[in-house]
């Protein structure tokens, strides 16, 4: 799964999160994103190599917490 916006780093989503900006995740596959629960999620998007890996924690479809 990926977050959207697209944060260059896992710093960056936490610090996004923290200042109340919504994220929101999504599957570049045929599986669509959960929407409630938690779900791998890795960055940055395509074309940029994946740089950091983490876990979300989704609610209604949006990012609620990162570990």
């Amino acid at each position: 799964m990926y977050v959207s916006p697209n944060y260059p780093s896992k710093a960056a989503l936490k610090r996004a999160l923290k200042e109340g900006t919504r994220v929101t995740v999504f599957s570049p596959g045929p599986f669509p994103a959960p929407t409630d629960g938690r779900v791998g999620i890795e960055g940055p998007h395509y074309p940029k190599p994946h740089s950091w890996y983490g876990q979300a924690t989704v609610v209604d479809g949006v990012v609620t917490g990162v570990k």
